[in-house]
């Protein structure tokens, strides 16, 4: 920047604005007073020109007339150097207005990055909460899957709830008085309201008393019981309750306190509440062909049994949950032998065995001889293993769809494996009424047919719903089989009952 060399010629200012010379010249006759008030328009003219060339002319169109003239060359220097300034800064602002408005829009995509990131740790924090619980959960029972891995000897089977002081649940008097019976309705409630009734059966039957029973320690171990049932179709802790129930409603029904020792009501009890437990779905015939664990374990020998006579146990040797820790040592042997005979009693590999044996003993049955007795308790369980067609129709035939929708899960396993299928089991072959006619006619109704002869109260409770059982799906099979026959002869039926299906 630099002036003319005397005060008393015209003044002119050169500014190197972005490498352009500009020239701005004052007259001699300009006074101090007009110099002020072209500063003050400088400084509003600052805050609204953007561009230096339309900022340049304005001023020059203002200076020209003015004929400004300054006393001294310092002062003169001084105000030029200010508006020098005041133009850099007025370039400078708006370029600086640029880059912040871009760091912000930077900052601001960053935040909203750097949040999606949290939203996304929150939820990669709580999947691995909820995985972490689920370890825990399945740490507390067996784990055995299709290809099983058997449990650690020193792994602890124990309830993941706590166990409140107090029943979750008071039974009223209604259904206390079902509880005893075989049409008691085992769809109606749910996995508490079942536990709390298990409770209320040991109680009752005394067996909480007379084995001197911590009340809450049969709350853990029937939580634990609870847990290591799996979610089968079928075999699954509503299956155990039912099965516990009809045990329970036996021992009312035939007076069996009056004729057992109450350690032989006890036996029987805990065997109905575990003769399933930790079943994966898939019988034994299944483990057999496919060389699982469980049949390497056994020796292809009621594999499936011995594995819930073991879990059982595991679960009573935690202190927790051991509901006989106030036995003697020489009851503890005798209901741990009970429990395992009953349990692998229920093999239906053994059926036909253990129903001869016990048929050669009815003609002299005597209640003081403990293989008489032993026997009988086999055939209880087993009558109660597979009772369902003894309660009403509403509450038996969906275990025949649970039992069905298991059987053909196997099936298409073994399929699928280049196994064996049972026709049964076949979902292209087998069909409800099929399925039950021959189990009812060859199975069950034999069996308590030979039980009724021991305690014939059994048989307007139990035998005659069997028969009417067998009767109804004998009729359905006659319907099935007039369809199927009708089909033949008019094929146009069969595709009119196809279309229908369609329009439907």
């Amino acid at each position: 920047m630099g002036s003319g060399s005397s005060t008393y010629r015209p003044k002119c200012i050169y500014l190197d604005v972005d490498g352009r010379i500009q020239k701005v010249v004052f007259s001699k006759y300009c006074s101090s007073r007009d110099i002020v008030d072209l500063f003050c328009t400088f400084d509003k003219v600052m805050h609204t020109v953007s561009d230096f060339t339309a900022f340049f002319f304005c001023v020059a169109s203002y200076v020209f007339p003015l004929f400004c003239f300054l006393e001294k060359e310092e002062l003169f220097q001084s105000v030029l150097t200010q508006i020098a300034e005041q133009f850099s800064r007025v370039f400078k602002i708006n370029e600086l207005k640029t880059e912040v408005a871009n760091h912000l829009a930077m900052l601001e995509k960053k935040v909203e990055l750097e949040g999606l990131k949290i939203v996304e740790i929150e939820k990669c924090k709580s999947d691995i909460k909820k995985m972490r619980e689920e370890m825990a959960a399945r740490s507390t029972r067996t784990s055995c899957p299709c290809k099983y891995s058997f449990l650690d000897e020193n792994k602890k089977l124990t309830p993941r709830r706590d166990v409140p002081s107090y029943p979750k649940y008071m039974l009223s008097q209604e259904t206390i008085e079902a509880l005893r019976k075989p049409t008691f309705d085992v769809w109606l409630w749910e996995p508490n309201e079942m536990l709390s009734c298990l409770e209320h059966m040991y109680h009752d039957l005394g067996l909480v008393k007379d084995f001197n029973i911590n009340p809450i320690t049969l709350k853990r171990w029937l939580l634990c019981i609870h847990d290591n049932y799996r979610n089968n179709p079928f075999h699954n802790f509503r299956h155990c309750f039912c099965v516990t129930q009809m045990m329970y409603s036996m021992i009312s029904l035939c007076n069996l306190q009056e004729k057992f020792p109450q350690v032989d009501i006890l036996i029987l009890m805990t065997a109905a509440v575990c003769h399933d437990l930790d079943h994966p779905g898939y019988n034994n015939t299944y483990q057999i062909n496919a060389r699982t664990e469980l049949a390497v374990r056994y020796n292809d020998i009621s594999p499936l049994e011995n594995h819930h006579c073991a879990v059982a146990f595991q679960i009573i040797a935690q202190p927790e949950c051991n509901i006989f820790s106030n036995v003697t040592q020489e009851q503890f042997k005798r209901i741990r032998q009970g429990i395992i005979t009953l349990i692998l009693a229920t093999d239906m590999a053994r059926h036909a065995e253990i129903l001869d044996s016990f048929k050669e003993k009815m003609d002299n049955f005597d209640y003081s001889n403990e293989e008489h007795v032993t026997c009988l308790k086999m055939v209880l369980i087993k009558c109660c293993d597979i009772s369902n067609e003894v309660r009403p129709m509403e509450v038996a035939e969906p275990w025949v769809d649970c039992l069905l929708e298991e059987y053909f899960m196997q099936s298409d396993r073994e399929k699928s494996e280049g196994l064996p299928v049972a026709p049964f089991m076949d979902r292209d072959k087998v069909t409800k009424p099929t399925a039950q006619i021959g189990f009812l006619k060859f199975v069950l109704i034999p069996m308590f047919e030979t039980v009724t002869k021991l305690f014939p109260e059994v048989d307007e409770v139990m035998l005659q719903p069997l028969w009417e059982s067998r009767d109804r799906y004998e009729e359905l099979k006659q319907l099935d089989d007039a369809m199927k026959e009708a089909s033949y002869t008019y094929p146009e039926l069969e595709n009119g009952k196809k279309n229908s299906q369609c329009t439907e």
